[in-house]
């Protein structure tokens, strides 16, 4: 049976996802703002949580409404039959996010809510469930727009943007999802060599290596919030976890580079426990000792911008980039995230295309910029491309910026309302005897840092990660098994 289903994504990435839903066979696809609806069923919400590279999370709403107050808000919440979705026993929580005239403070909207599930249940049963912020049962999830409402089951929990594989960060890191998003939008599918010359805690690498090699990004994740609903079907997701028939083998090699030598040990790190070393190096070196790849490649990176994180001469490390794409990048693609003109004016190229796309709270441009020897006329005479077609009309798109700037006030509101979806969060790192036994999935063990070792926890989820000779006998639980605790 096909219900409504919503996929949350950044600002500037809803066309990715799009296309996204639709190669995973979602019906009814529909670009809305920071958001994509769609139709499926059950397999499909699994596998949108799963394998989309680029949402955030996945809704299935419940109900739609007027909200033009609080009491309006209340007494239609309350007319959901919630014993169907919250069991004895059981405890949930709510996340509101509002852009209202009327409500002002979305915690407000949020304890409404809470009140008219824990009224009903007083007058049905004579209990009232539990609240719980940090770990509930049952997630939900209400959206106001001026007076329209929608209450929905959160299917995600953890943003989905928390892989699983990050064992450690830098300042700043970019967002998992961002950096999926990016790389789809330039086409790239592991065609070409791959390469990220300020790489930090190597983020666009592995994203890369993930969609080169066409793996689900939510194989790292030791949990998903659909596996605590009542009608959960533990087989069904079994079946969609373990199928890797999909994926596909990477003929070329990714190579990050960094100046700090801390953010190549911790992109190391990273790569590692995501079980990619075959697919990426990591190297320290500084861009401006950058030189021709001896291969076709795409550069994709996201420099300093001088906002969260800078460098000592920012204007003049962007001059830099430039003149090393142009003198040792030739006949390549390079593919720049930042924030300020003054940046993209000092690389002194011109760009094939630019994309509007927000990193956090901060309103950027992604560039495309086509390497080519020699001045542009005598390129373009001689049959080379700058912009294609569909670039060209991309770029002559009136208001391509400014749509999405009536949205850039409310941003600080909903990183309130959802800091794990806008921020990147910092994990711990924990030191690990390689000698014991490696994380075989992602329940069946608990790290104990007293002991620094893994300690059994049950045998659920056993089947997904200990598979035997269909992933590569032995090598294969060091390539899906090995990933971090997460505090």
């Amino acid at each position: 049976m096909e219900f409504e289903l919503i996929a949350k994504t950044f600002m500037g990435l809803e066309p990715v996802l799009a296309q996204e839903l639709t190669q995973l066979g979602a019906n009814n696809v529909q670009i809305g703002r920071r958001m994509v609806s769609f139709t499926g069923d059950k397999e499909m919400m699994y596998r949108a949580n799963f394998q989309l590279h680029t949402a955030i999370r996945i809704l299935k709403p419940i109900k739609h409404f007027k909200a033009r107050s609080a009491e309006e808000v209340y007494n239609e919440v309350n007319k959901i039959d919630w014993q169907q979705y919250i069991q004895k026993g059981k405890t949930f929580s709510v996340d509101s996010v509002v852009y209202s005239e009327e409500f002002r403070n979305s915690r407000f909207v949020t304890y409404k809510v809470k009140d008219a599930i824990v009224d009903q249940f007083r007058e049905k049963t004579g209990e009232r469930p539990n609240i719980s912020v940090s770990n509930p049962d049952i997630r939900l999830h209400i959206h106001i727009a001026e007076d329209d409402a929608t209450l929905s089951l959160d299917s995600s929990g953890e943003s989905l943007h928390r892989r699983g594989y990050r064992q450690e960060s830098v300042e700043a890191p970019l967002n998992e999802v961002l950096a999926a998003g990016m790389i789809l939008m330039t086409g790239w599918k592991g065609d070409t060599d791959f390469i990220d010359p300020m790489c930090g805690s190597g983020t666009l690498l592995i994203e890369a290596a993930l969609i080169a090699r066409n793996m689900s990004p939510g194989i790292f994740r030791k949990e998903f919030a659909f596996e605590k609903w009542p009608d959960y079907d533990a087989e069904l997701f079994d079946t969609i976890y373990n199928d890797d028939s999909q994926e596909r083998p990477f003929a070329h090699h990714i190579y990050g580079y960094d100046i700090d030598m801390k953010a190549v040990n911790t992109a190391r790190l990273n790569v590692k426990a995501a079980g990619l070393t075959n697919e990426i190096s990591v190297d320290q070196k500084d861009f401006k000792d950058f030189t021709q790849p001896a291969h076709t490649a795409i550069m994709i990176t996201n420099p300093p911008y001088g906002e969260r994180i800078s460098t000592p001469n920012l204007l003049g490390t962007y001059k830099m980039i430039g003149e090393r794409l142009k003198h040792h990048f030739v006949g390549n693609e390079a593919w720049i995230l930042s924030y300020r003109e003054e940046c993209f004016e000092q690389i002194g190229l011109k760009p094939s295309l630019k994309t509007p796309v927000f990193n956090g709270s901060l309103e950027c441009e992604f560039r495309k910029y086509a390497i080519f020897d020699g001045k542009m006329k005598d390129f373009r005479t001689e049959g080379g491309i700058i912009k294609t077609e569909e670039e060209k009309r991309e770029m002559a798109q009136k208001n391509r910026f400014k749509k999405n700037r009536e949205f850039k006030k409310r941003l600080e509101e909903e990183e309130e309302n959802e800091g794990g979806d806008i921020r990147s969060f910092k994990f711990h790192s924990f030191e690990r005897n390689d000698k014991k036994e490696p994380r075989a999935d992602r329940d069946r063990k608990d790290y104990r840092s007293d002991r620094n070792e893994w300690r059994p926890k049950g045998d659920r989820g056993s089947k997904r990660f200990d598979k035997g000779p269909k992933r590569g006998g032995k090598d294969a639980k060091n390539k899906y098994g090995r990933f971090g605790h997460e505090d």
